[in-house]
């Protein structure tokens, strides 16, 4: 497509957002809950439609060379299905938080005032393969009373638009404007960078994928971004840790899904405790088949087992079965080596020292922070959010997993009977 239409196409999905988010804004609760419910019967009663179109990007994606782990992302199944279906209906379950009013008070001037929450308006989600995703953040945008422009990867676009499809003929049925839910329909790479500069129309983007792309992303918007880069997360394992729990911690933050953003990248255990701990926690690791990077103290202890780290091992996201280990001096060098290497997005510590886990909490700069357990537990269904539309390591406005809440803002709203400004 040329410049002048791609602009054309985007100002036009743009400005219907614009429009259909007010209606939505006032929907009653039971109506959205309704249309969610019947999206999930939607998915299941066209399914042989939308695994044909996913088809259609698998053949596309296989005859490119796309690796099998992207190709995992991409496919649909039937099980995903019904997982999206599962997510549509514990979206539904879930308390409204638009039009939540509180900490109304009455001032001196004798006006009351409160606050409310208000959806943000118009979401942009930018998103590479995952088709689930299309349906994930329909959901909790029509929950929260929020329009949504979906651009999901160039690899996915039939899946994606099949997914639009359904939920769109569910929206028409119930006399809702379809424009609340749209996927952006070309592939044009052209077209993100054209969406990034509608500030007029756009509240907020939410872009999910690599750093490359979040980068991308956040260097070109004009709008807000909520983002997290990268998850390097660690886990500190104190002088009175109790060491039974602790390996099985470490095995589930770092085995269960190292693929992940809260899967964890680096251990860091107490000097007291590294000759009698280490050697336990690598023999663990090593039996699940984990690569181990040490500092040449962890090497002395363990040096059958460890490998030398260099210097640009420490703080990178391996997403793999791969992790640096250091021992350090006490808890003031693992929460210095935590803001230096870290990502602001998980942290735990293993320890039995009320004390130390009070200071964790207090003084480690991250979306979550955690005592005694694993990192993997950074999660909006974990956390009791229901499905979340990611995780934000960003504190303006959101900081760790994005909820139904995090999706709405408050603003003041006052009661007066005739009163004036002196």
């Amino acid at each position: 497509m040329e410049r002048a239409q791609i602009e054309a196409t985007v100002l036009e999905m743009v400005k219907k957002a614009k429009g259909a988010a007010r209606g939505l804004s006032a929907m009653p609760a039971a109506l959205k809950n309704t249309i969610l419910l019947e999206v999930g019967e939607a998915l299941i009663a066209q399914q042989p439609y939308i695994l044909a179109e996913n088809h259609k990007d698998m053949v596309t994606a296989e005859q490119k060379g796309m690796s099998a782990a992207m190709l995992d992302r991409l496919r649909i199944t039937e099980k995903g299905i019904r997982d999206m279906v599962q997510g549509l209906r514990e979206v539904a379950a879930l308390e409204d938080p638009v039009g939540e009013v509180s900490e109304m008070r009455r001032r001196p001037s004798g006006i009351v005032i409160g606050r409310m929450r208000v959806p943000l308006g118009v979401i942009l989600m930018i998103y590479e393969s995952r088709p689930n995703v299309t349906i994930d953040s329909a959901a909790l945008c029509l929950k929260t009373g929020n329009a949504v422009i979906l651009r999901g990867g160039s690899e996915a676009i039939h899946s994606n638009l099949a997914l639009a499809k359904v939920l769109g003929e569910v929206l028409v049925k119930h006399g809702v404007d379809p424009a609340v839910a749209q996927v952006l329909g070309f592939t044009d790479r052209e077209g993100i960078d054209v969406l990034l500069l509608q500030e007029a129309y756009i509240d907020l983007v939410i872009p999910r994928g690599g750093e490359g792309l979040i980068r991308a992303v956040t260097e070109k918007s004009r709008i807000p971004v909520l983002k997290h880069y990268k998850g390097v997360c660690h886990c500190f394992v104190d002088a009175d840790a109790d060491q039974e729990m602790a390996i099985p911690i470490i095995i589930n933050a770092k085995v269960q899904r190292p693929s992940v953003c809260n899967a964890l990248e680096g251990l860091l255990i107490h000097r007291q405790i590294a000759e009698e701990f280490l050697p336990k926690a690598a023999s663990a690791l090593k039996k699940e088949g984990v690569r181990i990077l040490g500092c040449p103290l962890s090497r002395q202890i363990c040096d059958e087992t460890i490998e030398a780290a260099a210097d640009s091992d420490w703080g990178t996201e391996f997403l793999d079965l791969v992790l640096t280990v250091k021992v350090v001096s006490g808890i003031d060098e693992a929460m210095d080596y935590i803001d230096q290497y870290g990502s602001r997005h998980t942290e735990t510590i293993i320890t039995g020292s009320y004390e130390h886990s009070q200071r964790f909490l207090r003084e480690v700069d991250a979306s979550a922070v955690m005592v005694n357990a694993s990192t993997r537990f950074n999660d909006g269904g974990q956390f009791g959010l229901g499905a979340e539309i990611g995780i934000s390591t960003t504190k303006l406005h959101a900081y760790g997993p994005m909820g139904l809440k995090e999706l709405t803002t408050q603003k003041f709203i006052v009661y007066g009977a005739g009163e004036i400004r002196a």
